[in-house]
């Protein structure tokens, strides 16, 4: 397990010794985060290294996870992607499904904590176990678009939570709780950011078939419609006409999503066999996603829409050039020409991607600039300081924290 000393050559010893001052006052308060999966997806990574942090803090952090089967994950799909705007028909057998499965979490889920940190809609419904303990509901998707009925579903259980968090001011909506803005962060000593040696990297592609003898663009993501894994194949063929590049696609499947396997289908047909783009289904193997973004000349983040989107900080934490939609939360790490290059259509992206295989000095500087951005931003050591203040502020209602 990391501990919190090995923070201090990346952030220096005033933040921990903040930290540390901090869990001390929450000594003797058991924080209990629940989400739908423990591997797969931006929650469960996040959750794998803060927990751990926590408690070498002092803090007694704990991680349970909701049991759900195939019907209640495709509703919860649904729900996901009604929430980003995406047409849904959600009917009220699927509701009924969803109400049957929380029922039987509600019943079989054993609530120990003083607070309660419930991520995303698939536990939401958990608040009806909440007796005299604080309950939050944390919302990692972007909102501010969602349909009305399906956001109106949820906000039947939201209002009953303490207060929410969300991970930009444009993602909330109005609520009558207290709202948190808190973005969401990498670890910079985990297996995914730490630095690697050439020949792990260099085994890595040998693993999995990809020369070195041009230039990598790489999108890694799960196989979602919404992170438009065709879309970059689309930009890619736009950028192979006049550079010699490969492309890579990498990614894994979240357990709760049960699209994954057919976009991964439709990614593979889109890609019609072409030696150049390299389509891989990775295993839960961190170091591999690390490699593939060290191997790579250039991260892509294409999404349609967006949460935060980790893999940009973890690109821009290991100093890449990245061209990413101006979606979600990659405008909070990327200023367009300063950090990275933003696009809004498939022209764009390539047009974004060709700059920099044409202007490697250029490349450089952003990415230069992008490692400094996260470093003071989106390192792990700023999100456990705003959750633990966050969960001091709701012993004291009447004072505002901004964090």
């Amino acid at each position: 397990m990391t501990e919190i000393e090995e923070y201090i050559p990346i952030v220096g010893e005033p933040v921990v010794e903040d930290l540390k001052l901090l869990s001390r006052k929450l000594k003797g308060k058991v924080i209990q985060n629940i989400n739908s999966t423990a591997v797969g997806g931006g929650v469960a990574e996040i959750l794998t290294r803060m927990v751990p942090l926590l408690n070498a803090l002092g803090i007694d952090a704990r991680w349970d996870v909701i049991k759900g089967g195939e019907q209640f994950f495709e509703v919860t799909k649904k729900i996901h992607n009604a929430l980003h705007g995406r047409y849904e028909e959600i009917n009220r057998y699927d509701l009924d499904v969803f109400r049957e499965t929380s029922r039987r979490n509600i019943e079989d889920m054993d609530i120990c904590g003083d607070i309660v940190f419930v991520h995303d809609p698939q536990p939401i419904a958990l608040i009806a176990k909440k007796t005299d303990n604080k309950w939050l509901w944390r919302c990692h998707v972007d909102v501010s678009n969602s349909y009305k009925g399906v956001w109106n579903f949820l906000k039947n259980y939201i209002v009953d939570y303490d207060s929410a968090v969300f991970s930009a001011p444009g993602f909330s909506r109005k609520l009558p709780i207290r709202q948190f803005l808190i973005p969401p962060s990498i670890d910079p000593l985990s297996d995914k950011n730490k630095e690697l040696p050439q020949e792990t990297i260099d085994s890595v592609l040998d693993k999995y078939g990809v020369p070195r003898d041009k230039p990598i663009i790489t999108q890694i993501s799960r196989f979602d419609r919404l992170k438009d894994p065709v879309g970059v194949i689309e930009a890619y063929l736009q950028v192979r006409k006049t550079c010699d590049c490969r492309l890579i696609l990498a990614g894994g499947l979240a357990e709760d999503d049960p699209e994954g396997v057919e976009v991964f289908n439709e990614v593979k047909r889109k890609a019609k066999g072409s030696k150049d783009i390299h389509i891989l289904l990775l295993p839960q193997s961190d170091i591999e996603v690390n490699a593939l973004q060290r191997a790579s000349s250039i991260i892509i983040q294409k999404s349609i829409r967006e949460g935060f989107g980790l893999t940009v900080a973890e690109a821009l934490w290991k100093a890449k050039p990245v061209v990413a939609s101006n979606v979600g939360g990659i405008s909070l790490q990327i200023k367009h020409k300063y950090s990275g290059l933003l696009c809004h259509s498939i022209k764009e992206a390539g047009l974004a991607l060709r700059q920099f295989l044409e202007n490697p000095d250029y490349a450089k500087k952003l990415g230069e600039n992008g490692r400094e951005h996260i470093r003071n931003n989106f390192l792990v050591t700023r999100h456990i300081r705003d959750y633990m203040l966050l969960f001091l502020s709701l012993y004291h209602n009447d004072s505002l924290v901004y964090l």
